[in-house]
């Protein structure tokens, strides 16, 4: 079965603009054409498909097309993706971090009672790193 590049773009919530770049970048292979039209093989659906999980975990657009091309190449496909796992974890876990600090200092926020930004441990050495945060955090409503 072969799709048009609307049917193609449909599939995956695409516009056709996205399918034509993929393909400007390498990530899908110039397509096979049927009087003038683009035909998209079940090929170009395994390669968005890898594209969309991919791009769910978080890899670049860059680190995808080249996933997708080491596996063209024969590379083992694990090598590749335990390498740019390797390399995009630490960046999510760093993330993570950064998160559950904003989510405590939100639900701090959220229970605040100081009556002016001075007395709020909350802005206090606001040009300091957040390192400190959960220190604040815990003296929010204490006199300063």
């Amino acid at each position: 079965m072969t799709f048009t590049i609307g049917q193609l773009a449909r599939r995956f919530g695409l516009n056709t603009s996205a399918i034509r770049y993929y393909e400007r970048v390498g990530v899908l292979p110039e397509p096979a054409r049927q009087s003038g039209q683009r035909r998209y093989g079940p090929d170009a659906v395994k390669r968005l498909e890898a594209l969309q999980a991919a791009k769910q975990a978080g890899f670049t657009l860059e680190e995808a097309r080249l996933l997708l091309q080491r596996s063209e190449a024969g590379d083992p496909l694990h090598q590749s993706l335990r390498e740019l796992a390797a390399r995009k974890l630490p960046e999510v876990e760093a993330l993570i971090a950064r998160t559950m600090t904003l989510r405590s200092w939100l639900l701090a926020a959220s229970d605040c009672s100081c009556e002016t930004l001075d007395a709020c441990a909350l802005f206090s050495d606001a040009g300091a790193e957040r390192d400190a945060l959960p220190a604040q955090i815990s003296a929010v409503g204490a006199p300063s």
